[in-house]
């Protein structure tokens, strides 16, 4: 007995759910990784670049095993270029602000503020994909701002941030510039596979990376302690190269509004790992607000389960 169109639809929507769950683990790690790194002397585009750098082959070898397996990519050059653009827009632009955040605010703060991102996936998708949003996921949003801000306001006086404005306004636009790449993903990931947007956008953003590293530096990336080229190859297998196929995959079955969504426990990882790895001090409004951000997760994956 073969299963039904609605149960198929339903695995699908929650295989989709888990894989960004996943992914989300992930990421959550990255900020405790970045701050764990900066303990040592070396600046936000070297970090980056090391990381890049590290997690090339990986994209490279993967996009020339699907070369032998799927059919040729047909796509136009105007197709290509906004291909490489999102690449650059998503892994090169909004990573690099992020790193530039992290300099002067806490790992569990940077977490926090970068889950605005889902009000401008939803803004940005009702603008130019002209797609409708209704009530479950206003109140879910709402939920999650709210929570963002009732962990930010006691950031504001505290003295473990170098400048919680700046590093506040640096993760806050990353943000705004990951959901210009998460919206415009959607219709790539349909014309080439999930697998292979993920190779082609990654290698897009290393390339410009890299130039920008030269410009900064002359690419003088052979003079730190043997332990930041330890944590910046964790950051590329664990933290980018594992993650950004889960999260490509996921958006191909639940879409990047959800995944928006999904992804925003984060937060809440990031939190439990900060306060175990950096000995951040987490408040009791840190707290409340992860629940609210929890609360919108929960609401938005009850509204997939009833739509599949």
């Amino acid at each position: 007995m073969g299963t039904s169109p609605l149960t198929a639809t339903r695995i699908r929507y929650w295989i989709g759910a888990l894989l960004v769950f996943l992914a989300a683990f992930c990421f959550a790690l990255k900020g405790i990784l970045i701050k764990l790194t900066y303990q040592y002397p070396i600046d936000a585009i070297s970090l980056l670049t090391l990381r890049m750098v590290f997690a090339l082959p990986f994209y490279i070898g993967i996009a020339i095993w699907l070369s032998y397996r799927l059919p040729p990519v047909r796509l136009s050059a105007q197709n290509w270029l906004k291909l490489s653009l999102l690449g650059i827009t998503g892994y090169y632009i909004a990573s690099y602000l992020n790193f530039l955040g992290l300099v002067y605010i806490t790992a569990s703060l940077e977490r926090i503020l970068l889950f605005v991102y889902p009000t401008f996936v939803l803004l940005l998708g009702t603008v130019f994909l002209h797609r409708n949003v209704n009530r479950l996921q206003v109140l879910a949003l709402g939920l999650t701002y709210a929570g963002i801000m009732l962990a930010f306001v006691p950031n504001i006086s505290s003295g473990q941030q170098k400048d919680v404005f700046l590093g506040a306004f640096w993760v806050v636009l990353s943000g705004l510039v990951y959901a210009v790449y998460l919206v415009g993903s959607d219709t790539m990931i349909a014309q080439i596979g999930s697998q292979r947007y993920t190779c082609y956008a990654m290698i897009a953003a290393t390339v410009v990376t890299v130039l920008q590293c030269a410009a900064a530096n002359g690419l003088d990336l052979f003079r730190f302690p043997a332990r930041v080229y330890q944590m910046a190859l964790v950051m590329a297998i664990l933290v980018t190269v594992i993650p950004t196929f889960l999260m490509a995959e996921g958006i191909k079955r639940i879409g990047s509004g959800n995944t928006s969504i999904v992804a925003s426990i984060g937060p809440i990882f990031t939190i439990i790992l900060a306060t175990t790895f950096l000995n951040e001090t987490i408040s009791l409004s840190q707290l409340l607000g992860t629940l609210l951000v929890l609360l919108g997760v929960f609401l938005i994956g009850w509204k997939g389960r009833r739509n599949t």
